[in-house]
C-alpha cells in the first residue's frame, strides 16, 4: 500500500503522523509515571515488604553459621602474631588483648549477618510467580518514567524541527502580513533563508565550542539537533526561493513585502547582529535558543495544548455553548462580553491567549457576526477572547513564573488572578456599554429562559463524559486535573469527546443551526488527522517564535540595558516611579516577544530590579501578566490581532475596514481601541491600585 492508495498526502505521512506519535508518546510517558506510582501503592498494600520485594536483592557474602570460638581464636592469634612481629616488642601497643570485647564484636557481627540473610530469605520465599509478574509490570512503567526524564529534550527537538519544517514549507509562519504577491514570497523566503543560515552558523559554533572545551559536551545530541534542524530549514528555504508558486499575484511594494517576513526572522536578525557581528560570540544565538530545553516539559505542554485546541475545533462544543445565549437576543456588545468571559476558561486550560484564538477564534467571530455585530467589534472580541483567562488556573504562564521565581507560588498567583479577571471583565462590560451603537434590550425572561435551558441539553453528554474521565483519572491514577496534569489529561478527554460526537452525538456533522459544516471531518480518523495536521503548522509557528524570543531576550540581557536603567536612581527614587518605569518596560517587551520567552527574560532581569526596589513579587507578576496582554494587543506587532486575522481571513479584515470608512475614530479602529482601552485601564489599576491603598489606608 502506498500514500496514494491510502488517500494521504506526503505531508501527512512525514509530518502529521510523526507529530501524532510524538504527542501520544509524551502523554503516555507522563501517565506511565502516575501509573508507576499507583503500582507502588498497590504493591505495598497487597504484599508485605513490597519495597524490598521489588528490589533485586543478592545473597549477603557473610557466613551466618560462623563458629564464634573458632573465629575468636583466629583473631587472637593474628593479634599475638602482630605483637611478636613488632620491632619494638609491642611497647607501643594500646592495651592487652581483650578476648571478651572481641567475642562481643564477633557476636554482634554474626547477629547482623543472620538478620541480613533472614531478610533476603524472607523476600525470596515471598517472591512468588504472581509477585514476580507484578514486579515486572512495575519495573516496565518505572523504566518508561525514566525514559521520559532522559529523552524529553530529544522529543522536544523532534517536535520543534518537524513542525518548523512543515510551517516553512506551507508558508504559515506568523508575520505582520500574509504573503499575497510574488514579491512578498521572494522577500519572505529570502529572509527566512538568511535567518536559517545564521542560525545554522551559530549552531555549528555551539557544537564546535563544546568539542574545543576538551571536556564532556553537555547535551551533545541536542546541539547536533540544532545544527541538523536549522541546516535542513536553510536547505528548504534555498529550494523554495527557486520554486515560486503560481497562486500569488503580481505586483506589491517592497514596504508591504517587508511586513510579510515572519516575526521570528526579525528576532534572528537582531540576535545574530548582536552576538555574531557585535560581540563576536557566534554561538550566542543557539545558546539562548537552547534555553527552551531547560523547561522542555513546559514547551511540550504548549504543543499538547495546541493539539487540544485543534481537537476542540473539530467538535461542536463552541456552537452549543453560544446556542445557550441565542434565545436572549443579546445586543452585539453584550454577546461580545459573554464571548470574552466564556473563552476565559478554555484559555486557562490551553495555556496562552494565542492558542485559544487559533482554536475558537473563528467560532467567536462567526457567532458575533450572526447576531449582527459589526465586524470591528467582532474582531476586537476575537482578539481579546484569550486575554482574560491567562491569570486563571491552570494557565501555563503562571506555572512557568512559579518555576523560575521562588518568591511566588501558583496558589498565590491564581488567587489574585481571579480578582484581576473580575476587574478586566467588569471593565470590558462597562466600556462596551459606553461604546454601544444600539439598544441594549434583551429578550424577556419568560420568552428566552425555556429555550435557553433546552439548549443546555446537547451539552450535558459532553459535561458527563468530561467529569467521568476526570474522576477516573483521579481515582485510578491519583491524577487531579490541575496545572500540572491538565496538558496530559485534557487531550485524551477531547479524543473521547470527538469519538462520542462522531459515533453518537452528531454522526452526520450537522451544526446546531442545521447546516453541514464543511470544515469538520466526517470521521473520527479524519477529525484526529486534520487536527494533528493543523497542530503541526501552529506548533512550528509558535515554537519558532518562542525559541527566537529566547534569543531576543538573551540579546537584551547581554546588552546590559536593564542593569544600566536600574542603576539610574532618578527613575527608581520611589515605588511610584519604579512601577511606572516597569509598566512601560513590560508593555514594550510584550509588544515584541512571546509570553514564554518574555517571562524567562523578565525573571532574570526586570524582576530582580523590581524586588530590589521593594515591590512585592506577587504584585510585580500580576502587573507583568496584564502588561504582556496589553503588549500582545498593541500595534505595531499585536500578535493576538495577527492570529485573529489568520483564523478569520484577510478578506474579513478588509471588509471591516471598508464598512466603517467615514465613521468616527472609535468605530474605524474599534478592533484595536476596545481591547487596548480595557487592558490599559486594567493595567493602571493593577499597577497603582495597591500603592494607593498602601498610601492612604
Amino acid at each position: 500500500m502506498n500514500a496514494v492508495f491510502l488517500g494521504r498526502s506526503i505531508r501527512e505521512w512525514v509530518s502529521s503522523l510523526p507529530i501524532f506519535i510524538l504527542l501520544i508518546t509524551v502523554i503516555f510517558l507522563s501517565l506511565a509515571e502516575n501509573f508507576n506510582a499507583q503500582l507502588n501503592k498497590l504493591g505495598n498494600y497487597w504484599y508485605e515488604d513490597y519495597h524490598l520485594l521489588r528490589l533485586d536483592l543478592s545473597t549477603p557474602e557473610c557466613n551466618p553459621n560462623k563458629d564464634i570460638e573458632q573465629e575468636l581464636r583466629r583473631i587472637v592469634a593474628e593479634k599475638q602474631k602482630e605483637a611478636e612481629d613488632d620491632p619494638f616488642g609491642g611497647m607501643f601497643a594500646d592495651e592487652p588483648i581483650n578476648e571478651g570485647a572481641i567475642r562481643a564484636s564477633i557476636e554482634r557481627s554474626l547477629s547482623l549477618c543472620q538478620e541480613k540473610h533472614a531478610a533476603v530469605n524472607k523476600v525470596l520465599v515471598n517472591k512468588t510467580e504472581e509477585v514476580e509478574r507484578f514486579i515486572s509490570v512495575d519495573h516496565f512503567f518505572s523504566m518508561l518514567s525514566q525514559v521520559r526524564r532522559d529523552y524529553q529534550q530529544a522529543i522536544l527537538a523532534l517536535v520543534l524541527f518537524v513542525c518548523a519544517l512543515t510551517t516553512t514549507l506551507t508558508c504559515h509562519h506568523i508575520g505582520l502580513r500574509t504573503i499575497q504577491t510574488k514579491r512578498d514570497y521572494k522577500v519572505s523566503i529570502g529572509a527566512q533563508l538568511v535567518a536559517h543560515g545564521l542560525l545554522t552558523y551559530s549552531s555549528y559554533h555551539y557544537l564546535a565550542n563544546g568539542w574545543a572545551s576538551n571536556t564532556l559536551v553537555q547535551n551533545e545530541l541536542i546541539r547536533w539537533a540544532y545544527l541538523i534542524g536549522f541546516g535542513c530549514l536553510t536547505l528548504v528555504s534555498f529550494v523554495q526561493l527557486f520554486l515560486l508558486k503560481n497562486k500569488y499575484e503580481e505586483g506589491g511594494s517592497i514596504g508591504q513585502s517587508l511586513l510579510s517576513i515572519p516575526l521570528y526572522c526579525y528576532m534572528a536578525f537582531f540576535a545574530s547582529n548582536h552576538f555574531i557581528f557585535g560581540v563576536d560570540n557566534a554561538q550566542g544565538v543557539a545558546l539562548y535558543v537552547d534555553k527552551i530545553m531547560d523547561t522542555s516539559s513546559l514547551f511540550l505542554q504548549v504543543g499538547l495544548y495546541i493539539w487540544l485546541g485543534m481537537l476542540l475545533k473539530q467538535t461542536f462544543i463552541g456552537e452549543y455553548v453560544f446556542r445557550i445565549f441565542k434565545p436572549w437576543r443579546l445586543p452585539p456588545e453584550l454577546l461580545a462580553f459573554v464571548a470574552v468571559i466564556v473563552m476565559a476558561a478554555p484559555t486557562a486550560y490551553t495555556g496562552a491567549s494565542g492558542i485559544i484564538i487559533l482554536a475558537m477564534g473563528a467560532v467567536v467571530y462567526t457567532e458575533l457576526r450572526r447576531v449582527g455585530a459589526r465586524r470591528q467589534l467582532a474582531l476586537a472580541a476575537t482578539a481579546m477572547s484569550g486575554s482574560l483567562g491567562v491569570v486563571l488556573r491552570p494557565c501555563l504562564l503562571v506555572v512557568l513564573i512559579a518555576m523560575l521565581n521562588k518568591e511566588v507560588t501558583t496558589d498565590m498567583m491564581y488567587g489574585w488572578g481571579i480578582k484581576v479577571f473580575m476587574l478586566t471583565s467588569l471593565l470590558f462590560f462597562l466600556i462596551s456599554l459606553v461604546a454601544k451603537q444600539g439598544s441594549m434590550k434583551i429578550a424577556p425572561v419568560s420568552e428566552a429562559l425555556g429555550p435557553s435551558l433546552a439548549s443546555i441539553k446537547p451539552l450535558l453528554p459532553y459535561v458527563i463524559i468530561f467529569c467521568m474521565m476526570a474522576f477516573s483519572y483521579q481515582m485510578l491514577l491519583d491524577a487531579h486535573l490541575d496545572e500540572h496534569s491538565a496538558p496530559y489529561i485534557l487531550p485524551i478527554i477531547l479524543l473521547v469527546l470527538v469519538c462520542y460526537e462522531h459515533l453518537i452525538g452528531n454522526p452526520n456533522g450537522v451544526s446546531p443551526d442545521g447546516v453541514i459544516d464543511a470544515e469538520r471531518e466526517d470521521s473520527i480518523e479524519g477529525a484526529v488527522r486534520e487536527s494533528t495536521t493543523q497542530t503541526s503548522v501552529h506548533i512550528g509557528a509558535l515554537l519558532s517564535l518562542m525559541a527566537l524570543g529566547m534569543a531576543m531576550g538573551g540579546m537584551i540581557e547581554d546588552s546590559g540595558v536593564f542593569e544600566e536603567v536600574s542603576q539610574q536612581g532618578d527613575y527608581f527614587s520611589s515605588q511610584w516611579t519604579a512601577v511606572a518605569a516597569l509598566v512601560v518596560v513590560l508593555v514594550l517587551i510584550g509588544m515584541v516577544m512571546d509570553a514564554f520567552g518574555a517571562i524567562v527574560l523578565v525573571s532574570g532581569t526586570v524582576a530582580q530590579a523590581a524586588y530590589q526596589q521593594g515591590i512585592d513579587p506577587l504584585h510585580f507578576w500580576m502587573i507583568t501578566l496584564v502588561a504582556f496582554e496589553l503588549g500582545f494587543l498593541s500595534p505595531p506587532v499585536a500578535v493576538n490581532h495577527l492570529l485573529t486575522r489568520q483564523v478569520v481571513g484577510d478578506h474579513e479584515v478588509k471588509l471591516a475596514v471598508e464598512e466603517v470608512k467615514g465613521r468616527g475614530i472609535w468605530l474605524r479602529y474599534e478592533r484595536f481601541l476596545l481591547p487596548l482601552t480595557v487592558m490599559f485601564i486594567s493595567l493602571m489599576i493593577v499597577a497603582f491600585g495597591p500603592l494607593i491603598y498602601q498610601e492612604f489606608m
